[in-house]
């Protein structure tokens, strides 16, 4: 029962972790402009749209932080201070892993779709 509660509580913590703080520097409102203008470009959108679609994405990273913090104090709740910090190493190697990846995605793109 515990192995599942803990694959459980990963499986959930986890890609939040990542979704929440995708440059791992905590810059929601550069991440978001960055997603807004790709959109704007690619999508035609108005000047309303864009508005609207800039907080439709506030709003969500609120809501993402408010679940990712929720979700740790459940988690400590339930897990041993050694879990936690067990789980933490873990969250840090993926995001490492993540990250060589994505600087290895950032250059297989060519010249053109880079901004």
């Amino acid at each position: 029962m515990n192995k599942k509660i803990i694959t459980l509580a990963l499986a959930l913590a986890l890609p939040l972790t990542v979704a929440a703080y995708p440059g791992g520097n905590g810059d929601f409102e550069g991440h978001r402009a960055n997603r807004v203008e790709r959109l704007t470009k690619n999508l035609d959108l108005t000047p309303e749209q864009k508005t609207k679609v800039e907080a439709i994405f506030k709003e969500q990273d609120e809501k993402f932080k408010i679940i990712h913090e929720e979700t740790q104090k459940h988690l400590q709740e339930v897990l041993t201070k050694e879990q936690m910090i067990k789980m933490d190493e873990m969250k840090k190697q993926r995001h490492e892993k993540w990250q060589k990846k994505h600087e290895a995605l950032k250059d297989q793109v060519p010249p053109e779709q880079k901004k």
